[in-house]
């Protein structure tokens, strides 16, 4: 072989290491950060779902409830941006401009829909000991004032009512939990609720909700 070409040779051979070398190098220098995903507990069965999927045959209750500056929210039930389990999530959200001048906002989902107590309507969940969900924030920070199941007065109102909060939420998603083992749900109206003040979000925010149900 001619000893140029042999030269030749023996360089670009030692190039192509060098590049590969520093792809290499900058690949480790820059590690690919993972969403941190829900851990959804799959063993349990005996489930009553006020949300699991949009359209979902499981769902109960409606989200109709809406009140304080109602103007102000923005409801998605359907969004697919990273849900905390399934194929989607309930996106909300809240511009605090006060439309209807309340300085507060939050939506209650009821059966049948907008159901504030004067007409028969709602579930018996009797045998259920608890509420779970899941939350987050889109940017972490955002306070919620109240999470509520029960509440509704009237005629035909809820048995009980039971809350958790205030709470601030976080970029991740993070399980929450309503404890219902003392509480007569003999008669639930208001399947959930949440609520949330101006003042604690003078710029609004946007929050996730995902796999809100009723566990024994």
């Amino acid at each position: 072989m001619d000893l140029n070409k042999k030269e030749n040779k023996m360089t670009r051979q030692k190039g192509t290491c060098v590049a590969a070398a520093v792809v290499l190098a900058l690949a480790a220098a820059s590690p690919v950060v993972a969403k941190k995903k829900a851990a959804i507990d799959t063993s349990v069965k005996n489930v009553f779902y006020v949300y699991s999927d949009k359209g979902s045959r499981v769902n109960h209750y409606i989200p109709s409830g809406w009140m304080g500056d109602y103007g102000d929210i923005k409801i998605d039930d359907g969004n697919t941006t990273d849900p905390a389990d399934g194929k989607t999530c309930i996106k909300i959200t809240y511009s605090a401009k006060a439309t209807q001048g309340a300085n507060w906002t939050g939506i209650f989902w009821q059966h049948p829909a907008n159901n504030w107590g004067e007409k028969p309507g709602g579930y018996d969940l009797s045998a259920y000991r608890r509420l779970t969900f899941w939350a987050r924030g889109e940017d972490g920070g955002e306070k919620i004032a109240e999470f509520k199941v029960g509440g509704i007065t009237g005629e035909h109102g809820d048995s009980d009512s039971a809350s958790i909060g205030p709470i601030t939420l976080t970029k991740d998603w993070k399980k929450y939990t309503v404890d219902l083992a003392d509480k007569n749900m003999s008669h639930i109206v208001g399947g959930f609720c949440w609520s949330a003040s101006r003042d604690d979000n003078p710029n609004g925010f946007v929050i996730y909700l995902d796999e809100i149900r009723y566990e024994q």
